[in-house]
């Protein structure tokens, strides 16, 4: 690899969050990745039967598709390895749930909603804040960016 894409690798992995960022990252990860592997298990409730139910389109491919990403995307967050690159498609996995879940629930109220959307929001925004801070000082993604000398500010 050229020095133009270590120093690119090293930006998306470094990390200078502190390591209590692990609670965040065993929460995000660990919840994705449940609900990825049980749109396995349960397909008919969580999976594609699900995906049909609320109208998303070919749930046939988007329910194992999208359990997938969970799947993985939760491992890489418990990992710490690639830390912000796994959240990008999980954030965008939480904005269609809520997109299609949760804000068509507005007519039931806006407390109710609330209640249904808990999840949806924190899981989104506890994403969002391992996109901004990364793994964190008890990483995969700190470990190697620390062998190379570099950290992020």
């Amino acid at each position: 690899m050229n020095n133009w894409g270590r120093e690119l690798v090293t930006k998306v992995l470094a990390t200078s969050a502190p390591a209590t960022v692990v609670l965040v990252r065993l929460i995000v990860g660990a919840v994705f990745l449940s609900e990825g592997v049980q749109k396995f298990l349960f397909p008919a409730a969580l999976g594609v039967g699900r995906f049909a139910k609320i109208g998303i389109p070919w749930p046939g491919f988007t329910a194992p598709f999208d359990g997938v990403f969970e799947i993985g995307g939760g491992l890489l967050i418990l990992l710490g390895l690639a830390t912000r690159l796994a959240t990008v498609p999980l954030i965008i996995d939480m904005l269609v749930a809520i997109a299609t879940t949760k804000l068509p629930m507005l007519f039931n109220g806006f407390w109710a909603t609330a209640h249904e959307a808990r999840t949806d929001w924190s899981m989104l925004l506890g994403a969002i804040f391992l996109l901004i801070v990364g793994g964190g000082s008890w990483s995969i993604d700190a470990r190697l960016t620390h062998k190379s000398g570099t950290t992020r500010d």
